[in-house]
This record gives structure tokens, C-alpha cells and sequence, in this order.
């Protein structure tokens, strides 16, 4: 069979949330009105992810690859989001985390999270 290999991954971007699908079945989702806080994450010759995370510090990973013209007109949505800021973070040729928005009413403490 000739053509392009499964993706490991497919993201859904609605008006209620976005929705991450593993090859593997597992599913990770977060509805918009519940993230608190979106992480750029960069590592050499990786796929930059954007991280969602809701106040228990769970969330959904969106790798730039998977991301579409609609994401980020609905990340436009958080209070007071940064596009300009998120576009910086990402195109950054640096290894590392970078928080680029919080929620005016976060939580006290978002855990510290490894990425693989």
C-alpha cells in the first residue's frame, strides 16, 4: 500500500474545546472555558507543542504541525491573548517552556510538567 503514514495523532478545534486523538485510542480534551494557562514548548528538531492546561494542571497537547488558521483564531478568544507573544515563543530557537498566557483568575499553582 503506497501513500503518507497513519499520523500519530489527530486535533479537533470546535467552538467548546479542542480534542486530541492517539493512534493508540487514548484521548486528551479540554474545553476552552476551562484553560487556564497555554505553554509553548520548544526542543531542537522536535515539533514545537502548545500546551493547554485546566487548574488541575491537566490538559491537552497541540504539536504546531497539527494546528490550523481555526486554533488560533480561538486562542484569540482567552482574555487579553497574545498572538504576537505565542508566534515569539514558538519561532524561538531555544530548548524550553514558555508560559505565554494565564487566566486573569488563575489558580494558585500550576504543576511543573515533563514533556517526552
Amino acid at each position: 500500500m503506497h501513500g503518507n503514514p497513519m499520523p500519530d495523532s489527530y486535533v479537533y478545534v470546535t467552538e467548546e474545546g479542542v480534542t486530541r486523538h492517539y493512534a493508540d485510542g487514548s484521548v486528551e480534551a479540554l474545553a476552552w472555558e476551562d484553560v487556564v494557562e497555554v505553554r509553548v514548548v520548544t526542543e531542537s528538531g522536535e515539533d514545537v507543542l502548545y500546551i493547554l492546561l485546566d487548574r488541575d494542571g491537566e490538559g491537552c497537547v497541540v504539536p504546531r504541525s497539527a494546528t490550523d488558521a481555526t486554533f488560533l483564531a480561538r486562542l484569540r478568544y482567552l482574555p487579553d491573548f497574545d498572538l504576537d507573544r505565542l508566534t515569539l515563543a514558538a519561532d524561538s530557537t531555544r530548548d524550553g517552556v514558555v508560559v505565554v498566557w494565564r487566566s486573569p483568575d488563575p489558580p494558585s499553582a500550576l504543576p511543573d510538567l515533563e514533556y517526552d
